[in-house]
């Protein structure tokens, strides 16, 4: 899932006056549904330099709000926003690589760009970084690894790492096999409404009773 709109940023209130406006006007815009006129405010914002603006406008161009839809347009423009430090950007940005999606599939030009987000505190970011090391996707498969970002990522909050690191300790994959660990993590992951974590919760606690 890629990240949409920011709706408030310390970019629009630092960014010089006359972008920070357009930025400004096409959040507003965005906010009542006026989507063309939200593109509009983004496009002359981006073409100023405004990263979160090219951000914006890159999304609108993905899901075809506003603007046709068009995902070689959205690379673009996700580029320019993570080339001008928009980190939210650079995540989108991972997602095409990963998915083909109006570029070319490249693991490794994901991982990349993950692994950017990850160094900057992005939870999913890291969480996709993990998930890559888990399956050997874009690097070489190192379980040690992806269990240290998702042990991270699930104490951050984020239920898919608490499943999936809960996998690793069923399996013994990268850690000392440990079923009770395991269980308590499918727990953990289904109290946040993640439905296979349920599934299996149930499945083991049978198992080990």
């Amino acid at each position: 899932m890629k990240n949409f709109l920011q709706l408030l940023s310390c970019l629009a209130l630092c960014a010089p006056l006359s972008y920070a406006d357009d930025l400004m006007e096409g959040l507003s815009a965005y906010e009542k549904s006026d989507y063309g006129s939200a593109a509009a405010f983004f496009q002359t914002a981006c073409e100023a330099n405004n990263a979160e603006a090219c951000y914006n406008l890159a999304n609108m161009y993905d899901a075809g709000l506003g603007v046709y839809k068009d995902d070689a347009k959205a690379v673009v423009l996700f580029t320019k926003a993570c080339d001008g430090g928009f980190i939210d950007s650079c995540y989108n940005l991972g997602m095409m690589y990963d998915s083909g999606e109006g570029v070319a599939k490249d693991p490794l030009k994901a991982f990349t760009l993950f692994y950017k987000t990850c160094e900057s505190g992005h939870t999913r970011g890291c969480y996709n970084v993990a998930l890559m090391n888990y399956k050997g996707q874009g690097v070489q498969k190192n379980y040690l690894k992806a269990a240290e970002l998702f042990q991270k990522t699930c104490d951050e909050g984020y239920e898919k790492s608490c499943y999936n690191l809960g996998v690793m300790y069923r399996n013994g994959e990268g850690v000392a096999k440990n079923l009770d660990k395991a269980l308590e993590l499918y727990k953990k992951a289904c109290e946040q409404n993640l439905s296979i974590a349920c599934k299996n919760y149930g499945k083991l606690r049978n198992e080990m009773q």
